[in-house]
């Protein structure tokens, strides 16, 4: 039905997630009204974002130098480390502005169902870390999930005994829900996290 060129384009569109069909052919049709700049920038966007973009050699935050530009901050808290499982999370905190100390990406959470185990995250490089800077804090900044709660109880079993001080983001109900939507695990990680009203 389509040129071979725009059926190629539609068919790469739907390498993104969440595009599907319909989606896919509206973002080609959208693509050749875009002027002929705007197509090279954005060609150009997508070839030099896959050659320049690695992880952080420290962090492991995506970044296109050797070092990322947290790292390199000399007015970080250097006694806070907060481990989050990408690099979209330390992005999200970034933007909020409220959050001034370093940062470790981990190559996603454990879930042993999926065939995720401790050693494809890349654990090893953050008890490395850990034990070369002494950090006074490490603060695990995962989604409320079974796979987030796996890997704190994990790494903060591995982190028994040393002089550190291990927190998490608190969670619990969001403000303005119904109580009746909310699921099951976040009830109950609301209750065991209550705090007292001052």
């Amino acid at each position: 039905m389509y040129p071979d060129s725009i059926k190629s384009l539609i068919e790469s569109f739907k390498y993104l997630p969440g595009i599907g069909e319909k989606t896919a052919e509206r973002l080609a049709f959208s693509v050749l009204e875009l002027e002929e700049e705007q197509i090279d920038l954005f060609s150009s966007s997508l070839v030099e974002v896959k050659k320049k973009i690695h992880n952080c050699s420290n962090c492991n935050l995506l970044t296109d130098q050797d070092e990322c530009y947290i790292c390199k901050d000399s007015v970080r808290d250097n006694d806070i480390l907060c481990v989050v499982e990408d690099s979209k999370s330390v992005f999200l905190f970034e933007k909020l502005g409220m959050f001034h100390g370093k940062y470790h990406v981990l190559d996603g959470l454990i879930s042993p169902l999926d065939g995720v185990n401790p050693e494809d995250i890349g654990l090893s490089k953050l008890l490395d870390r850990i034990h070369k800077e002494k950090f006074h804090e490490i603060i695990f900044a995962f989604k409320p999930s079974i796979e987030g709660e796996t890997t704190s109880l994990y790494i903060k079993k591995i982190l028994d005994g040393l002089d550190i001080r291990i927190t998490r983001l608190a969670s619990g109900v969001p403000i303005g829900a119904d109580m009746e939507y909310v699921d099951s695990l976040t009830l109950e990680r609301a209750l065991s996290d209550r705090k007292v009203i001052e």
